[in-house]
Protein backbone atom coordinates (compact mmCIF):
# COMPACT_ATOMS: atom_id res chain seq x y z
CA UNK A 1 0.00 0.00 0.00
CA UNK A 2 2.68 2.51 1.02
CA UNK A 3 5.09 1.68 -1.82
CA UNK A 4 2.46 1.98 -4.54
CA UNK A 5 1.08 5.17 -2.98
CA UNK A 6 4.60 6.64 -3.07
CA UNK A 7 4.96 5.73 -6.74
CA UNK A 8 1.48 7.11 -7.37
CA UNK A 9 2.33 10.46 -5.74
CA UNK A 10 5.62 10.84 -7.62
CA UNK A 11 3.94 10.00 -10.93
CA UNK A 12 1.06 12.44 -10.38
CA UNK A 13 3.30 15.44 -9.78
CA UNK A 14 5.81 14.70 -12.55
CA UNK A 15 3.69 12.73 -15.07
CA UNK A 16 6.64 10.32 -15.24
CA UNK A 17 5.79 6.60 -14.81
CA UNK A 18 7.13 4.94 -11.67
CA UNK A 19 7.64 1.25 -10.82
CA UNK A 20 6.85 -0.95 -7.84
CA UNK A 21 8.12 -4.51 -7.33
CA UNK A 22 6.06 -6.93 -5.22
CA UNK A 23 6.28 -10.60 -4.24
CA UNK A 24 3.96 -12.99 -6.10
CA UNK A 25 0.23 -13.16 -5.25
CA UNK A 26 0.46 -12.08 -1.62
CA UNK A 27 2.55 -9.02 -2.46
CA UNK A 28 0.05 -8.16 -5.18
CA UNK A 29 -2.76 -8.38 -2.64
CA UNK A 30 -0.71 -6.27 -0.23
CA UNK A 31 -1.02 -3.36 -2.64
CA UNK A 32 -4.64 -3.23 -1.50
CA UNK A 33 -6.64 -0.07 -2.18
CA UNK A 34 -3.60 1.63 -3.71
CA UNK A 35 -4.34 -0.16 -6.99
CA UNK A 36 -7.85 1.31 -7.00
CA UNK A 37 -6.44 4.77 -6.26
CA UNK A 38 -3.85 4.59 -9.03
CA UNK A 39 -6.54 3.49 -11.46
CA UNK A 40 -9.23 6.05 -10.58
CA UNK A 41 -6.58 8.73 -10.04
CA UNK A 42 -4.99 7.92 -13.43
CA UNK A 43 -1.44 7.56 -12.10
CA UNK A 44 1.05 5.93 -14.50
CA UNK A 45 2.72 3.13 -12.51
CA UNK A 46 4.26 -0.20 -13.48
CA UNK A 47 3.72 -3.03 -11.00
CA UNK A 48 6.11 -5.96 -11.45
CA UNK A 49 5.49 -9.22 -9.58
CA UNK A 50 7.06 -12.62 -9.49
CA UNK A 51 5.12 -15.84 -10.06
CA UNK A 52 5.72 -19.10 -8.21
CA UNK A 53 8.08 -21.36 -10.14
CA UNK A 54 6.22 -23.63 -12.55
CA UNK A 55 8.70 -26.55 -12.53
CA UNK A 56 9.05 -29.03 -9.69
CA UNK A 57 12.10 -31.24 -10.28
CA UNK A 58 14.96 -28.90 -11.13
CA UNK A 59 14.34 -29.07 -14.88
CA UNK A 60 15.73 -25.53 -15.24
CA UNK A 61 17.37 -23.08 -12.91
CA UNK A 62 14.72 -21.45 -10.72
CA UNK A 63 12.62 -24.57 -10.03
CA UNK A 64 10.76 -24.83 -6.75
CA UNK A 65 12.99 -25.07 -3.69
CA UNK A 66 10.72 -23.99 -0.84
CA UNK A 67 7.45 -25.07 0.75
CA UNK A 68 5.82 -21.71 0.05
CA UNK A 69 6.23 -22.13 -3.73
CA UNK A 70 3.26 -24.56 -3.72
CA UNK A 71 1.12 -22.42 -1.41
CA UNK A 72 1.59 -19.24 -3.48
CA UNK A 73 0.83 -20.87 -6.82
CA UNK A 74 -2.60 -19.51 -7.75
CA UNK A 75 -4.74 -20.06 -10.88
CA UNK A 76 -4.64 -16.51 -12.23
CA UNK A 77 -2.47 -14.04 -10.35
CA UNK A 78 -3.03 -11.26 -12.91
CA UNK A 79 -6.77 -11.35 -12.21
CA UNK A 80 -6.18 -10.00 -8.70
CA UNK A 81 -5.59 -6.52 -10.13
CA UNK A 82 -6.49 -6.93 -13.79
CA UNK A 83 -9.77 -4.96 -13.70
CA UNK A 84 -7.96 -1.91 -12.33
CA UNK A 85 -5.11 -1.97 -14.85
CA UNK A 86 -4.77 -0.50 -18.32
CA UNK A 87 -2.71 -3.53 -19.39
CA UNK A 88 -1.59 -6.83 -17.87
CA UNK A 89 1.05 -9.19 -19.19
CA UNK A 90 3.32 -12.08 -18.37
CA UNK A 91 6.90 -12.36 -19.50
CA UNK A 92 7.42 -15.92 -20.75
CA UNK A 93 10.99 -15.49 -21.93
CA UNK A 94 13.81 -13.25 -20.82
CA UNK A 95 14.66 -12.60 -24.45
CA UNK A 96 11.83 -10.11 -24.96
CA UNK A 97 11.64 -8.62 -21.47
CA UNK A 98 12.73 -5.18 -22.67
CA UNK A 99 9.93 -5.11 -25.24
CA UNK A 100 7.33 -6.00 -22.63
CA UNK A 101 8.63 -3.37 -20.20
CA UNK A 102 8.57 -0.78 -22.97
CA UNK A 103 5.05 -1.76 -23.92
CA UNK A 104 3.88 -1.62 -20.30
CA UNK A 105 5.35 1.84 -19.70
CA UNK A 106 3.96 3.15 -22.98
CA UNK A 107 0.42 2.09 -22.05
CA UNK A 108 0.75 3.39 -18.48
CA UNK A 109 1.85 6.82 -19.70
CA UNK A 110 -0.73 7.15 -22.48
CA UNK A 111 -4.10 8.76 -21.74
CA UNK A 112 -6.09 7.69 -19.92
CA UNK A 113 -3.10 6.90 -17.75
CA UNK A 114 -3.10 4.28 -15.05
CA UNK A 115 -1.43 1.21 -13.56
CA UNK A 116 -0.08 -1.70 -15.60
CA UNK A 117 0.92 -5.12 -14.30
CA UNK A 118 3.71 -7.40 -15.50
CA UNK A 119 4.74 -10.70 -13.94
CA UNK A 120 7.20 -13.54 -14.55
CA UNK A 121 8.14 -16.89 -13.00
CA UNK A 122 11.49 -17.42 -11.33
CA UNK A 123 12.61 -19.67 -14.19
CA UNK A 124 12.20 -16.77 -16.62
CA UNK A 125 13.99 -14.35 -14.29
CA UNK A 126 16.90 -16.85 -13.95
CA UNK A 127 17.16 -17.42 -17.70
CA UNK A 128 20.53 -16.65 -19.26
CA UNK A 129 20.16 -14.58 -22.39
CA UNK A 130 22.70 -13.28 -24.90
CA UNK A 131 23.76 -9.68 -24.81
CA UNK A 132 21.02 -7.69 -26.58
CA UNK A 133 21.93 -6.36 -29.97
CA UNK A 134 20.44 -2.98 -29.13
CA UNK A 135 19.51 -1.43 -25.78
CA UNK A 136 15.95 -0.37 -25.18
CA UNK A 137 15.37 2.96 -26.88
CA UNK A 138 12.80 4.93 -24.81
CA UNK A 139 11.94 7.09 -27.83
CA UNK A 140 10.46 4.03 -29.53
CA UNK A 141 8.07 3.50 -26.62
CA UNK A 142 6.92 7.08 -26.06
CA UNK A 143 3.29 7.56 -24.96
CA UNK A 144 0.60 8.69 -27.36
CA UNK A 145 0.59 12.39 -28.13
CA UNK A 146 -2.35 14.61 -27.14
CA UNK A 147 -5.46 14.56 -29.31
CA UNK A 148 -7.36 17.66 -30.39
CA UNK A 149 -10.96 18.65 -31.06
CA UNK A 150 -12.17 18.59 -34.68
CA UNK A 151 -12.45 22.09 -36.17
CA UNK A 152 -16.25 22.06 -36.31
CA UNK A 153 -16.42 21.15 -32.62
CA UNK A 154 -14.11 24.02 -31.68
CA UNK A 155 -16.41 26.51 -33.38
CA UNK A 156 -19.58 24.93 -32.01
CA UNK A 157 -18.39 24.87 -28.38
CA UNK A 158 -16.75 28.31 -28.51
CA UNK A 159 -19.79 30.01 -30.03
CA UNK A 160 -22.15 28.31 -27.57
CA UNK A 161 -20.06 29.41 -24.57
CA UNK A 162 -19.75 32.96 -25.91
CA UNK A 163 -23.49 33.38 -26.55
CA UNK A 164 -24.54 31.80 -23.25
CA UNK A 165 -25.95 33.89 -20.42
CA UNK A 166 -24.55 31.54 -17.77
CA UNK A 167 -21.74 29.47 -19.30
CA UNK A 168 -20.14 26.96 -16.97
CA UNK A 169 -17.09 24.69 -17.14
CA UNK A 170 -17.14 21.73 -14.77
CA UNK A 171 -13.82 20.00 -14.30
CA UNK A 172 -12.33 17.39 -12.01
CA UNK A 173 -8.77 16.46 -12.92
CA UNK A 174 -7.77 18.71 -15.84
CA UNK A 175 -5.18 20.33 -13.58
CA UNK A 176 -3.04 17.18 -13.71
CA UNK A 177 -1.55 18.86 -16.76
CA UNK A 178 -0.07 21.96 -15.12
CA UNK A 179 -0.58 23.98 -18.30
CA UNK A 180 -4.36 23.57 -18.23
CA UNK A 181 -5.17 25.97 -15.34
CA UNK A 182 -3.16 28.64 -17.12
CA UNK A 183 -4.95 27.92 -20.40
CA UNK A 184 -8.32 28.25 -18.64
CA UNK A 185 -7.32 31.64 -17.21
CA UNK A 186 -6.50 32.84 -20.73
CA UNK A 187 -9.84 31.50 -21.97
CA UNK A 188 -11.80 33.59 -19.44
CA UNK A 189 -10.52 36.78 -21.09
CA UNK A 190 -12.76 36.00 -24.06
CA UNK A 191 -15.72 34.66 -22.06
CA UNK A 192 -16.62 37.37 -19.54
CA UNK A 193 -19.56 35.45 -18.04
CA UNK A 194 -17.78 32.10 -17.69
CA UNK A 195 -17.66 30.37 -14.30
CA UNK A 196 -15.53 27.34 -13.46
CA UNK A 197 -16.54 24.65 -10.96
CA UNK A 198 -14.35 21.82 -9.66
CA UNK A 199 -16.27 18.68 -8.70
CA UNK A 200 -13.29 16.32 -8.40
CA UNK A 201 -10.80 18.03 -6.14
CA UNK A 202 -7.90 15.80 -7.17
CA UNK A 203 -5.77 18.60 -8.66
CA UNK A 204 -5.55 22.40 -8.69
CA UNK A 205 -7.63 22.88 -11.82
CA UNK A 206 -8.24 26.64 -11.63
CA UNK A 207 -6.76 29.35 -9.38
CA UNK A 208 -8.95 30.09 -6.37
CA UNK A 209 -8.21 33.82 -6.47
CA UNK A 210 -9.68 34.24 -9.96
CA UNK A 211 -13.11 35.87 -10.31
CA UNK A 212 -14.37 32.99 -12.45
CA UNK A 213 -13.61 30.44 -9.73
CA UNK A 214 -16.61 28.92 -7.95
CA UNK A 215 -14.70 26.41 -5.85
CA UNK A 216 -14.67 22.72 -5.05
CA UNK A 217 -18.14 21.23 -4.65
CA UNK A 218 -18.77 17.51 -4.99
CA UNK A 219 -21.46 17.45 -7.65
CA UNK A 220 -23.91 19.80 -5.94
CA UNK A 221 -23.87 23.55 -6.57
CA UNK A 222 -26.43 26.21 -7.64
CA UNK A 223 -24.34 27.03 -10.72
CA UNK A 224 -25.22 23.65 -12.26
CA UNK A 225 -29.02 24.06 -12.69
CA UNK A 226 -28.52 27.76 -13.47
CA UNK A 227 -26.15 27.25 -16.42
CA UNK A 228 -27.50 27.34 -19.96
CA UNK A 229 -24.31 25.96 -21.56
CA UNK A 230 -22.02 23.49 -19.77
CA UNK A 231 -18.63 22.20 -20.86
CA UNK A 232 -17.64 19.11 -18.84
CA UNK A 233 -13.86 18.96 -18.99
CA UNK A 234 -11.93 15.93 -17.66
CA UNK A 235 -14.45 15.09 -14.97
CA UNK A 236 -15.82 11.82 -13.60
CA UNK A 237 -18.78 13.13 -11.57
CA UNK A 238 -19.91 16.56 -12.81
CA UNK A 239 -23.15 16.36 -10.85
CA UNK A 240 -25.12 13.92 -8.69
CA UNK A 241 -28.57 13.60 -10.34
CA UNK A 242 -30.41 12.69 -7.12
CA UNK A 243 -29.17 15.94 -5.53
CA UNK A 244 -28.49 18.36 -8.39
CA UNK A 245 -29.00 18.29 -12.15
CA UNK A 246 -28.54 20.69 -15.07
CA UNK A 247 -31.43 22.56 -16.58
CA UNK A 248 -33.06 20.19 -19.12
CA UNK A 249 -32.74 22.98 -21.72
CA UNK A 250 -29.01 23.45 -21.10
CA UNK A 251 -26.66 22.54 -23.90
CA UNK A 252 -23.94 20.20 -22.61
CA UNK A 253 -20.59 19.29 -24.18
CA UNK A 254 -18.21 16.67 -22.79
CA UNK A 255 -14.49 16.85 -23.59
CA UNK A 256 -12.36 14.31 -21.76
CA UNK A 257 -9.32 12.08 -22.12
CA UNK A 258 -11.75 9.30 -21.15
CA UNK A 259 -15.27 10.37 -22.12
CA UNK A 260 -16.68 6.83 -22.15
CA UNK A 261 -15.39 6.12 -18.61
CA UNK A 262 -14.67 2.51 -19.50
CA UNK A 263 -13.54 1.77 -15.92
CA UNK A 264 -16.98 2.85 -14.60
CA UNK A 265 -19.68 0.37 -15.69
CA UNK A 266 -22.61 2.70 -14.91
CA UNK A 267 -21.96 6.17 -16.28
CA UNK A 268 -24.09 8.68 -18.15
CA UNK A 269 -24.39 12.43 -18.50
CA UNK A 270 -26.85 14.19 -20.79
CA UNK A 271 -24.28 15.62 -23.19
CA UNK A 272 -25.25 16.01 -26.82
CA UNK A 273 -21.64 16.03 -28.02
CA UNK A 274 -18.69 14.04 -26.63
CA UNK A 275 -15.06 14.19 -27.68
CA UNK A 276 -11.96 12.28 -26.64
CA UNK A 277 -9.34 15.01 -26.49
CA UNK A 278 -6.64 16.53 -24.32
CA UNK A 279 -8.28 19.13 -22.09
CA UNK A 280 -5.30 21.46 -22.39
CA UNK A 281 -5.23 21.19 -26.17
CA UNK A 282 -8.99 21.70 -26.37
CA UNK A 283 -8.94 24.80 -24.14
CA UNK A 284 -6.12 26.31 -26.19
CA UNK A 285 -8.11 25.61 -29.37
CA UNK A 286 -11.18 27.35 -27.94
CA UNK A 287 -9.13 30.34 -26.83
CA UNK A 288 -7.45 30.70 -30.21
CA UNK A 289 -10.80 30.55 -32.00
CA UNK A 290 -12.32 33.22 -29.74
CA UNK A 291 -9.15 35.31 -30.05
CA UNK A 292 -9.38 35.22 -33.83
CA UNK A 293 -13.04 36.22 -33.73
CA UNK A 294 -12.29 39.06 -31.33
CA UNK A 295 -9.62 40.39 -33.67
CA UNK A 296 -11.89 40.16 -36.69
CA UNK A 297 -14.81 41.86 -34.95
CA UNK A 298 -12.78 44.29 -32.83
CA UNK A 299 -14.25 42.90 -29.61
CA UNK A 300 -12.53 44.30 -26.48
CA UNK A 301 -10.78 41.68 -24.38
CA UNK A 302 -10.40 41.74 -20.59
CA UNK A 303 -6.81 41.41 -19.39
CA UNK A 304 -7.79 40.07 -15.98
CA UNK A 305 -11.06 38.29 -16.64
CA UNK A 306 -14.51 39.64 -16.02
CA UNK A 307 -15.67 41.95 -13.28
CA UNK A 308 -18.79 39.77 -13.27
CA UNK A 309 -21.57 42.23 -12.52
CA UNK A 310 -24.15 39.40 -12.85
CA UNK A 311 -22.29 37.37 -10.21
CA UNK A 312 -21.07 40.11 -7.88
CA UNK A 313 -23.56 39.18 -5.17
CA UNK A 314 -22.57 35.51 -5.36
CA UNK A 315 -18.89 36.43 -5.13
CA UNK A 316 -19.52 38.58 -2.08
CA UNK A 317 -21.46 35.79 -0.38
CA UNK A 318 -18.69 33.33 -1.20
CA UNK A 319 -15.99 35.57 0.28
CA UNK A 320 -18.04 36.13 3.42
CA UNK A 321 -18.62 32.39 3.87
CA UNK A 322 -14.91 31.65 3.50
CA UNK A 323 -13.99 34.39 5.97
CA UNK A 324 -16.46 32.81 8.42
CA UNK A 325 -14.73 29.45 8.03
CA UNK A 326 -11.41 31.10 8.90
CA UNK A 327 -12.56 32.62 12.18
CA UNK A 328 -11.48 31.05 15.47
CA UNK A 329 -14.35 29.15 17.09
CA UNK A 330 -15.50 29.85 20.63
CA UNK A 331 -15.60 27.22 23.36
CA UNK A 332 -14.94 24.37 20.92
CA UNK A 333 -11.85 22.72 19.43
CA UNK A 334 -10.48 24.30 16.24
CA UNK A 335 -12.42 23.82 13.03
CA UNK A 336 -10.77 22.51 9.88
CA UNK A 337 -11.30 25.93 8.29
CA UNK A 338 -9.58 27.78 11.11
CA UNK A 339 -6.70 25.30 11.07
CA UNK A 340 -6.33 25.88 7.32
CA UNK A 341 -6.23 29.65 7.85
CA UNK A 342 -3.42 29.24 10.39
CA UNK A 343 -1.46 27.01 8.05
CA UNK A 344 -1.90 29.43 5.17
CA UNK A 345 -0.48 32.24 7.33
CA UNK A 346 2.55 30.17 8.38
CA UNK A 347 3.51 28.46 5.12
CA UNK A 348 5.29 29.90 2.06
CA UNK A 349 3.13 30.54 -1.03
CA UNK A 350 4.57 27.60 -2.94
CA UNK A 351 3.55 24.79 -0.59
CA UNK A 352 2.22 21.49 -1.91
CA UNK A 353 -0.86 20.25 -0.07
CA UNK A 354 -1.60 16.52 -0.12
CA UNK A 355 -5.21 16.20 1.02
CA UNK A 356 -7.17 13.20 2.25
CA UNK A 357 -9.56 14.87 4.66
CA UNK A 358 -12.85 13.32 3.44
CA UNK A 359 -15.65 15.27 5.18
CA UNK A 360 -13.41 18.32 5.73
CA UNK A 361 -12.02 18.54 2.19
CA UNK A 362 -14.31 21.31 0.93
CA UNK A 363 -13.58 23.56 3.93
CA UNK A 364 -9.85 23.08 3.41
CA UNK A 365 -10.15 23.89 -0.30
CA UNK A 366 -12.12 27.07 0.41
CA UNK A 367 -9.66 28.41 2.97
CA UNK A 368 -6.32 27.17 1.61
CA UNK A 369 -7.47 28.48 -1.79
CA UNK A 370 -4.64 27.07 -3.95
CA UNK A 371 -3.64 29.21 -6.90
CA UNK A 372 -0.55 27.52 -8.38
CA UNK A 373 -0.63 24.40 -10.58
CA UNK A 374 0.54 21.26 -8.82
CA UNK A 375 0.08 22.63 -5.30
CA UNK A 376 -3.08 20.68 -4.38
CA UNK A 377 -3.31 16.91 -4.83
CA UNK A 378 -6.11 14.68 -3.63
CA UNK A 379 -6.53 10.96 -4.13
CA UNK A 380 -9.30 11.00 -6.72
CA UNK A 381 -10.27 7.50 -5.56
CA UNK A 382 -11.97 5.88 -2.62
CA UNK A 383 -9.15 3.86 -1.06
CA UNK A 384 -8.39 5.63 2.21
CA UNK A 385 -4.76 5.69 3.32
CA UNK A 386 -3.34 7.01 0.04
CA UNK A 387 -1.83 10.24 1.33
CA UNK A 388 0.68 8.79 3.80
CA UNK A 389 2.79 7.19 1.08
CA UNK A 390 1.71 9.65 -1.64
CA UNK A 391 3.08 12.61 0.35
CA UNK A 392 6.51 10.95 0.44
CA UNK A 393 6.43 10.31 -3.31
CA UNK A 394 5.31 13.89 -3.95
CA UNK A 395 8.13 15.22 -1.77
CA UNK A 396 10.67 13.14 -3.68
CA UNK A 397 9.14 14.37 -6.93
CA UNK A 398 9.44 18.00 -5.78
CA UNK A 399 13.13 17.43 -5.02
CA UNK A 400 13.60 15.91 -8.48
CA UNK A 401 11.85 18.85 -10.13
CA UNK A 402 13.86 21.30 -8.04
CA UNK A 403 17.12 19.75 -9.23
CA UNK A 404 16.00 20.34 -12.83
CA UNK A 405 14.31 23.74 -12.67
CA UNK A 406 15.19 25.23 -9.26
CA UNK A 407 12.28 26.73 -7.39
CA UNK A 408 13.15 30.31 -6.37
CA UNK A 409 12.91 29.53 -2.64
CA UNK A 410 14.16 25.95 -2.71
CA UNK A 411 12.11 22.75 -2.88
CA UNK A 412 8.54 23.36 -1.70
CA UNK A 413 7.25 22.11 1.62
CA UNK A 414 4.86 19.20 1.41
CA UNK A 415 1.98 19.21 3.89
CA UNK A 416 -0.22 16.15 4.29
CA UNK A 417 -3.63 16.93 5.82
CA UNK A 418 -5.74 13.87 6.54
CA UNK A 419 -8.46 12.59 8.81
CA UNK A 420 -7.82 10.45 11.86
CA UNK A 421 -9.45 7.38 10.33
CA UNK A 422 -7.54 7.93 7.11
CA UNK A 423 -4.31 8.19 9.09
CA UNK A 424 -4.91 4.74 10.57
CA UNK A 425 -5.58 3.32 7.10
CA UNK A 426 -2.29 4.78 5.79
CA UNK A 427 -0.15 2.28 7.77
CA UNK A 428 1.57 5.17 9.59
CA UNK A 429 4.37 3.21 11.23
CA UNK A 430 5.58 2.17 7.77
CA UNK A 431 5.50 5.51 5.97
CA UNK A 432 6.97 7.41 8.95
CA UNK A 433 9.81 4.88 9.20
CA UNK A 434 10.47 5.21 5.45
CA UNK A 435 10.46 9.00 5.78
CA UNK A 436 13.03 8.80 8.58
CA UNK A 437 15.28 6.23 6.90
CA UNK A 438 15.44 8.10 3.60
CA UNK A 439 15.16 11.61 5.07
CA UNK A 440 11.94 12.66 3.33
CA UNK A 441 10.57 15.52 5.46
CA UNK A 442 6.80 16.01 5.34
CA UNK A 443 4.52 17.94 7.69
CA UNK A 444 1.56 15.72 8.61
CA UNK A 445 -1.57 17.24 10.14
CA UNK A 446 -4.11 14.77 11.54
CA UNK A 447 -7.64 16.15 11.78
CA UNK A 448 -8.71 14.34 14.90
CA UNK A 449 -12.50 14.44 15.18
CA UNK A 450 -12.54 11.04 16.88
CA UNK A 451 -14.37 9.08 14.28
CA UNK A 452 -15.37 8.25 10.73
CA UNK A 453 -18.14 10.75 10.01
CA UNK A 454 -18.64 9.95 6.32
CA UNK A 455 -20.76 6.82 7.03
CA UNK A 456 -23.24 8.90 9.01
CA UNK A 457 -23.53 11.37 6.14
CA UNK A 458 -24.13 8.55 3.69
CA UNK A 459 -26.91 7.11 5.84
CA UNK A 460 -28.58 10.50 6.34
CA UNK A 461 -28.55 11.19 2.59
CA UNK A 462 -30.73 8.10 2.10
CA UNK A 463 -32.74 8.39 5.35
CA UNK A 464 -32.82 12.11 6.28
CA UNK A 465 -34.92 11.49 9.38
CA UNK A 466 -33.62 8.01 10.16
CA UNK A 467 -32.03 6.77 13.36
CA UNK A 468 -28.51 7.58 12.13
CA UNK A 469 -29.21 11.30 12.24
CA UNK A 470 -29.42 11.46 16.03
CA UNK A 471 -27.31 8.45 16.97
CA UNK A 472 -23.95 8.87 18.65
CA UNK A 473 -20.72 7.83 16.96
CA UNK A 474 -20.41 4.99 19.44
CA UNK A 475 -23.92 3.75 18.67
CA UNK A 476 -23.06 3.71 14.97
CA UNK A 477 -19.67 2.07 15.66
CA UNK A 478 -17.88 4.87 13.81
CA UNK A 479 -16.15 6.42 16.80
CA UNK A 480 -12.40 6.40 17.45
CA UNK A 481 -12.60 7.20 21.13
CA UNK A 482 -10.38 7.16 23.04
CA UNK A 483 -8.13 8.02 20.11
CA UNK A 484 -4.65 6.55 19.63
CA UNK A 485 -1.62 8.73 20.29
CA UNK A 486 -1.05 9.68 16.65
CA UNK A 487 2.07 11.75 17.34
CA UNK A 488 3.37 8.91 19.49
CA UNK A 489 2.94 6.43 16.61
CA UNK A 490 4.98 8.69 14.35
CA UNK A 491 7.75 9.22 16.90
CA UNK A 492 7.92 5.51 17.70
CA UNK A 493 8.52 4.81 14.00
CA UNK A 494 10.82 7.73 13.17
CA UNK A 495 12.53 8.52 16.48
CA UNK A 496 14.04 11.91 17.24
CA UNK A 497 13.97 12.87 13.56
CA UNK A 498 10.21 13.33 13.93
CA UNK A 499 8.71 16.30 15.76
CA UNK A 500 5.34 15.45 17.28
CA UNK A 501 2.77 17.52 19.12
CA UNK A 502 -0.87 17.35 20.13
CA UNK A 503 -3.31 20.28 19.98
CA UNK A 504 -6.50 20.25 22.04
CA UNK A 505 -7.64 23.89 21.91
CA UNK A 506 -7.91 26.82 19.54
CA UNK A 507 -5.64 28.93 21.74
CA UNK A 508 -2.59 26.70 21.31
CA UNK A 509 -3.05 25.85 17.63
CA UNK A 510 -1.03 28.67 16.07
CA UNK A 511 1.99 28.18 18.32
CA UNK A 512 2.15 24.40 17.90
CA UNK A 513 1.68 24.59 14.12
CA UNK A 514 4.45 27.18 14.02
CA UNK A 515 6.84 24.85 15.85
CA UNK A 516 6.07 22.01 13.44
CA UNK A 517 6.46 24.19 10.34
CA UNK A 518 9.76 25.58 11.58
CA UNK A 519 11.07 22.08 12.37
CA UNK A 520 10.46 20.95 8.79
CA UNK A 521 11.60 24.22 7.17
CA UNK A 522 14.89 24.18 9.12
CA UNK A 523 15.72 20.71 7.82
CA UNK A 524 15.60 18.93 11.16
CA UNK A 525 13.16 16.28 9.95
CA UNK A 526 9.51 15.48 9.56
CA UNK A 527 6.71 16.65 11.84
CA UNK A 528 3.23 15.58 12.88
CA UNK A 529 0.49 17.64 14.50
CA UNK A 530 -2.38 15.71 16.08
CA UNK A 531 -5.08 18.38 16.13
CA UNK A 532 -8.37 17.84 17.90
CA UNK A 533 -10.99 19.48 15.69
CA UNK A 534 -14.69 20.09 15.92
CA UNK A 535 -16.96 17.59 14.21
CA UNK A 536 -17.84 18.56 10.62
CA UNK A 537 -21.30 20.07 10.23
Amino acid sequence: MVALSMADGFARLTSRPQAVIVHVDVGTQGLGAAVHNASTGRAPVLIFAGLSPHTLNGEVRGSRTEYIHWIQDVPDQKAIVGQYCRWVGECKSGRNIKDLVGRALQVAASEPRGPVYLCATREVLEEEIPEPNEPLNPDHWAPLGPSALPEEAVEDIAVALHKANDPLIITGYSGRNHRCPIALVHLTKYLPRLRILDTGGSDMCFPADHESHIGLRYGVDPSIPKADVILVLDCDVPWIPTKCSPNPKARIFHVDIDPLKTQIPTFYISATQRYRASSTTAVVQLRRYLESQAQINNIPVSETGSSFPPHSVELAIKKYAISALSRPPFNTPPTAGYLASQLRALLPPFTIFVIEAVTNTVSLADVLAPTLPGTWLNCGGGGLGWSGGAALGIKLASLSLHSQTSFPDGPPLVVNILGDGTYLFSIPSVHHWIASKYRIPVLTVVLNNRGWHAPRRSAVLVHPEGLSKGATAEELNIGINPPPDYAGIAKAAAGEWMFGTKVESTAELGEELGKAVEWVKSGKGGAIVDCRIADPV
